[in-house]
């Protein structure tokens, strides 16, 4: 038996104000897994953001605690603590923390895998919103964060 405990995980931290943690996939994780991923993350108060990207995996956001904003595609809603989003695949997606407080959320995916958006942000490459071939957001959206301010 595996058990991935959270406190005991270090995870990365983003440009974009947030720290993921890892539990299950592939690549290292604490539970490896071919078939999904599933991880823990926290948004910093006022922007913290999974900034504007798009990915082959469905996936689902679970608000923990705390309150954002979701863009998906050209739909923009506030969420929070309880709410689920479903991410339909190749469909560009956001999450901002809108709140004072921290936001903590789960991410599940599946085909599990790594992920282009996470290695772009690192690495300074993440494209841009409404530049190139990534659509603009949504209208009133949060702006797209890829670097500490």
């Amino acid at each position: 038996m595996i058990i991935a405990d959270l406190a005991q995980l270090e995870g990365r931290h983003f440009p974009a104000r947030r720290w993921t943690r890892g539990l299950i996939g592939q690549g290292g994780q604490p539970i490896e897994a071919d078939g999904f991923a599933m991880g823990y993350v926290v948004l910093e108060p006022n922007g913290g953001q999974v900034p504007w990207h798009n990915q082959a995996q469905e996936e689902i956001y679970f608000v923990v605690q705390g309150r954002g904003e979701i863009c998906v595609d050209t739909e923009r809603q506030d969420i929070e603590a309880g709410q689920a989003v479903y991410l339909t695949p190749t469909k560009f997606h956001q999450l901002t923390n809108t709140g004072d407080e921290p936001l903590h959320m789960m991410y599940i995916y599946c085909p599990g895998g790594d992920v282009a958006h996470w290695r772009q942000e690192l690495d300074g490459t993440l494209p841009p919103a409404g530049v190139g071939d990534t659509p603009p957001l949504p209208e009133g959206a949060q702006p797209q964060c890829t670097k500490k301010p």
